[in-house]
């Protein structure tokens, strides 16, 4: 059977920056299982594991503007006083703010006008390249697991359950 739309795929994976730190690994988290189309994996990674069959593996690249592609992005509109003063607030230029919790958030602008700022909110992996590798585990069909399920008939009720007093046979 090969991984297709709707197909429940268990892989062993591995998940990185390329040419630096891991991401995400099922050595450390055990391995991953999901549904092929639903989304629940980074899409393109979805998209490169079509096809294959239990038991094979894959490694590969997946280049920046696939792995977080900008444009499915949120956007906030921010109050241009906001932004510092000094140099120009220009389409397509990245800031860091710093969030209440200390953190730091990239945002790129998208939208300027005379009150706000129109910025994209960039998650850290923005613009990185990541590199991958995964197992195929296990490959099932939900129509043929669906389909058993609905089959098999429920074991029968002990008579207890149905208040029925069986009554030995009088031979």
């Amino acid at each position: 059977m090969k991984i297709a739309a709707g197909s429940i795929v268990r892989i062993e994976y591995e998940i990185r920056v390329k040419g630096g730190d891991v991401i995400e690994s099922s050595t450390k988290s055990g391995p991953v299982q999901y549904v092929q189309g639903e989304g629940k994996l980074l899409p393109a990674l979805e998209r490169r594991l079509e096809g294959l069959t239990a038991g094979q593996t894959l490694e590969g690249d997946i280049p920046a503007a696939e792995a977080v592609p900008e444009d499915k992005l949120p956007t906030r509109a921010i109050p241009r006083a906001e932004f510092p003063s000094a140099g120009p607030i220009e389409v397509g230029s990245t800031f860091e703010a710093h969030t209440a919790a200390g953190g730091v958030v990239s945002l790129r602008i998208v939208a300027v006008d005379e009150k706000h700022v129109t910025a994209r909110l960039l998650p850290p992996l923005a613009g990185k390249d990541l590199a991958f590798k995964v197992r195929v585990m296990r490959i099932e069909d939900p129509v043929s697991k669906f389909v058993s399920v609905v089959h098999k008939p429920p074991p029968p009720l002990p008579a207890e359950a149905l208040k029925i007093e069986l009554e030995p046979d009088g031979d």
